[in-house]
């Protein structure tokens, strides 16, 4: 084979390569928002179909499912992933723990929890500040 022929053959395999990864990428996105909208679906039977009001946890975990649903949303608008809402996510994870279980927690626990959280805010403001002062360009295709 010549060069000329091993060169488009490279290609066209690259190509390949990369569409196959992105369908695949798609698909779990995809999954991972039915998952998530069927989670959320049994969070709210459970809220309106239980017999006891809503509760700080409950409400803490469906804003977890709208913003993986907004992660997801976000990647496909985009085709970049929003790292901040990766941050949100455990930021309100965190709290949905510590509100809930602050009666059980021992105070090293809650120091934790706490620096966790402010840890993670700090780290929304570095990403912000990066994003602002250091804009990324659109990917190429």
């Amino acid at each position: 084979m010549t060069d000329t022929r091993l060169l488009k053959l490279h290609r066209l395999i690259d190509s390949i390569g990369n569409m196959a990864m992105t369908m695949l990428h798609n698909l779990m996105l995809v999954i991972i928002a039915v998952a998530t909208v069927w989670s959320a679906f049994g969070e709210f039977a459970h809220i309106f179909l239980g017999e006891a009001a809503p509760t700080l946890k409950d409400i803490l975990l469906l804003f977890i499912y709208l913003e993986v649903l907004a992660m997801v949303g976000i990647y496909f608008r985009t085709h970049r992933l929003p790292v901040r809402y990766l941050v949100y996510i455990a930021i309100t994870a965190l709290t949905r723990i510590l509100v809930v279980d602050v009666k059980t927690m021992s105070t090293e626990a809650i120091m934790v929890f706490t620096g966790a959280i402010l840890i993670l805010t700090l780290a929304v403001l570095v990403l912000k500040f990066g994003s602002a002062r250091y804009p990324s360009h659109p990917p190429t295709e």
